[in-house]
């Protein structure tokens, strides 16, 4: 979901949501394939009635009619879900309910729910007794506020959420978004753009009164876009940037969340998941929609100019008024919820008030060529 944006002005500057416009009508061509993470994001589910076979089908005949439903006026995207029954059905995304008729009521047999999602957007706000907008004592745990500190443009500046931490060649790195820790792409209202060696603080910006002087500098940014040009070929909204020495518990214990697991697991559908971010701090919810093809608004700068980027084999999070994630939240670490050691399931980066979307994990680490601090 979108980073939060602050305007710079002499008092107290108020947080204020970039209107990042998203759900534009694309069409694709027809995928090779849908799914992005392991074999076992698909594996046959507690209550469903279908086995991995029959949500291969499933997902084979939702790939078939994707570029079609995409060029439909007021689709934004289209998932595996299951029916009342709990077969396979095809999800419909909508931004406004369309009318009857406008939808067909199956497609190769598979029941069609429409799901009125509104517009789909990056998000870049604390809850729970525990806060994660204010400066921790170094070395701080993630699930917080941060950004890299050059995020400002427009008379904005703009942050996300520190997610957790992985490890490659034997160094360790904080994990986020693309759009938090490189989304300036342009030189535009800030003569910038992001480069490598950025300073990523905690707080972010938007914590800190658009100045990283009272911030700690945790990391460097060590990873540039994966989403500029759009019709560029990563999947991933996902950046890394390399810890500073002592700056960051090497555990990688999260706020609210703790230590996790260094193994991963796929997303299966009414899987219970919980988050730690910046806006909405410890959340729950559940697994919705596998294997969306999903229309996502950016902005190329810190209050700047929108684009979009399609995305597939994406995981979809229940998120009835925002509850599970929200504005601020961007780059927040998906996990199982159970207590202890929780396994990592994908890497959230957009959303709706009524829905939430999630990179799988294991195309995240796959792309990064890193893998789970954890035990």
């Amino acid at each position: 979901m979108t980073k939060p944006s602050v305007r710079i002005v002499p008092s107290l500057a108020a947080l204020v949501a970039v209107a990042i416009i998203g759900a534009a009508l694309v069409s694709c061509g027809k995928q090779s394939s849908l799914v992005t993470g392991p074999d076992d994001a698909i594996a046959p589910v507690a209550g469903l009635k279908a086995s991995a076979t029959d949500l291969r089908l499933a997902m084979q005949s939702q790939a078939d009619h994707t570029p079609a439903l995409m060029r439909m006026d007021g689709v934004v995207g289209t998932a595996i879900t299951a029916d009342e029954q709990g077969r396979p059905a095809i999800m419909v995304l909508t931004e406004r309910p369309l009318g009857a008729g406008r939808l067909p009521a199956t497609i190769d047999g598979y029941v069609v729910i429409e799901n009125v999602t509104g517009r789909i957007r990056a998000f870049k706000g604390g809850g729970g007794g525990v806060s994660h907008t204010a400066k921790q004592t170094a070395p701080i745990q993630l699930g917080t506020s941060g950004g890299n500190v050059t995020d400002l443009a427009n008379g904005y500046c703009c942050s996300g959420t520190l997610g957790a931490l992985v490890q490659k060649g034997g160094s360790q790195y904080i994990l986020s978004n693309s759009h938090v820790f490189a989304g300036d792409v342009v030189n535009g209202g800030n003569g910038s753009v992001s480069s490598i060696g950025d300073d990523i603080s905690q707080p972010g910006l938007i914590d800190a009164s658009c100045s990283a002087a009272t911030a700690n500098l945790v990391a460097d940014l060590s990873s540039l876009s994966t989403l500029y040009p759009p019709g560029s070929t990563p999947n991933v909204d996902c950046a890394i940037a390399q810890v500073r020495p002592g700056m960051v518990r090497t555990d990688g214990a999260i706020l609210e969340v703790g230590t996790l697991s260094a193994s991963t697991v796929g997303a299966s559908l009414n899987q219970a998941v919980k988050k730690s971010g910046r806006t909405t701090g410890l959340t729950r919810s559940k697994i919705s929609g596998l294997n969306a093809t999903i229309s996502v608004g950016y902005s190329d700068e810190c209050a700047g100019g929108s684009f979009t980027k399609q995305f597939t084999g994406q995981v979809l999070i229940a998120n009835k008024g925002s509850r599970f994630l929200n504005s601020g939240d961007s780059g927040s670490l998906m996990v199982e919820d159970i207590t202890t050691n929780p396994r990592a399931v994908g890497l959230l980066f957009a959303g709706s008030s009524s829905i939430a979307v999630a990179n799988p994990i294991g195309a995240v680490l796959s792309h990064l060529g890193a893998t789970m601090v954890g035990q």
